[in-house]
């Protein structure tokens, strides 16, 4: 299958500069893999303008209900109106800063299929769990709770993001990454795509990216400039 780079640009970006990474990525002859850009809300229907169809553009959280007395949040519905294909959901930042338990990641990806979307169902373990060795009891916990029946290969991807690599430049090692990839694969089955998500940068891209059962990446920081997440996307394996 085709490699999916996809960027999440978190609480970033800002009215016409934004727009204008979105543009370069357009321009760009992007050929090794697919792409995926989720910016903040706000930014998604120009997004969608900027990107012309040929940049598909996501968003980074949904609310469970379709409407409804919940000021301040999103239905998944809202997304696709706004023209959005993809959600992520259960991104480690939501599950630690808002508190959000594997049952409502599950009912968030239930509510993108609802609407049309498909979900990147974000799982990953802290750095105290895996120094204690529960590494892989957590992730496989976060797989049976957080992943609906219901998910396919057409409508969910899993992205494994350790907690204790986002934003910090350090990464596991590529047996680390391999092993939770192959639990990962082992309970999606074939043909899901399985991410690698934390500190993903041009320096490290081909050595992940190359890796057994890593489908992709999930970029943070790196996402927010269109001449590095080009740079990723070309590490892509062909």
């Amino acid at each position: 299958m085709r490699q999916l780079i996809a960027g999440n640009w978190k609480m970033n970006g800002l009215g016409s500069a934004a727009l204008a990474e979105i543009a370069v990525l357009r321009a760009a002859a992007v050929t090794r893999a697919d792409i995926l850009i989720c910016p903040p809300a706000t930014l998604i229907a120009r997004a969608v303008w900027a990107a012309k169809g040929a940049v598909p553009i996501g968003a980074q959280d949904c609310h469970a209900q379709a409407s409804g007395a919940f000021t301040g949040d999103i239905s998944a519905e809202m997304l696709k109106d706004a023209g959005a294909v993809t959600v992520i959901v259960g991104h480690s930042e939501r599950r630690q800063l808002h508190g959000e338990s594997d049952a409502t990641v599950a009912d968030k990806a239930r509510a993108a299929w609802r609407a049309g979307l498909s979900a990147i169902i974000c799982v990953g373990e802290t750095e105290a769990e895996r120094i204690a060795g529960h590494a892989l009891d957590v992730v496989t916990r976060q797989l049976e709770a957080s992943v609906p029946p219901g998910a396919t290969a057409d409508n969910t991807a899993v992205a494994y993001e350790p907690v204790w690599a986002i934003g910090t430049g350090r990464t596991p090692s590529d047996a680390e990454i391999v092993e939770m990839h192959a639990l990962v694969r082992g309970r999606l089955g074939a043909g899901f795509r399985i991410l690698y998500g934390g500190s993903v940068k041009p320096a490290n891209a081909a050595a992940i990216l190359g890796l057994a059962d890593v489908d992709g990446a999930l970029v943070g920081g790196a996402s927010l400039k269109a001449s590095d997440f080009l740079a990723i996307v070309e590490a892509a394996r062909s």
